[in-house]
């Protein structure tokens, strides 16, 4: 994995622009609220750490990751957002319903953001089991939310 060896809060500040100008949503994924919670804190706490005003991040959620696509595209429909950043969580079951959600999610994420031509960051943990997405919520790993919040101030400032 990606992660084994690597912590995803751990990174060099120097390199994150100041977000103090742009306006972010967060949207959330209802799904794993344990998990999606977790990220979205580390996100949204990321961005404040790095000059994003607290009036400038708005939070919305939306049922599940499957939803993603479209909550972000609602988002960059009704404001003028710098990037919106998408929050879920989707662990493996026993049927291919895992699969087809995973992919659902990333392709439209992608999508929305090439249509729109604004930063849409993928922030969707794909785990096997709980403990992966514990790992990567807060846990032996860090936050993705962290990452992903990087992520959308360095391409919000491309």
């Amino acid at each position: 994995m990606a992660t084994k060896h690597n912590n995803l809060s751990d990174y060099d500040s120097s390199t994150v622009p100041n977000g103090k100008e742009f306006k972010m949503a967060i949207v959330v994924a209802e799904w794993n609220e344990g998990i999606t919670s977790a990220l979205a804190k580390g996100a949204y706490e990321t961005l404040i750490k790095h000059g994003v005003s607290e009036k400038n991040i708005d939070i919305k959620h939306v049922p599940g990751a499957y939803e993603l696509p479209l909550g972000a595209q609602l988002c960059l429909e009704s404001k003028n957002y710098d990037a919106v950043i998408c929050v879920g969580s989707v662990i493996r079951g026993e049927t291919e319903h895992f699969t087809f959600v995973c992919e659902s999610a990333a392709q439209g994420i992608k999508d929305v953001g090439l249509n729109y031509n604004k930063p849409v960051v993928f922030c969707v943990l794909t785990d096997n089991n709980i403990e992966q997405s514990r790992a990567r919520s807060g846990g032996v790993h860090g936050n993705k939310g962290d990452e992903a919040a990087i992520t959308a101030l360095k391409m919000a400032d491309f």
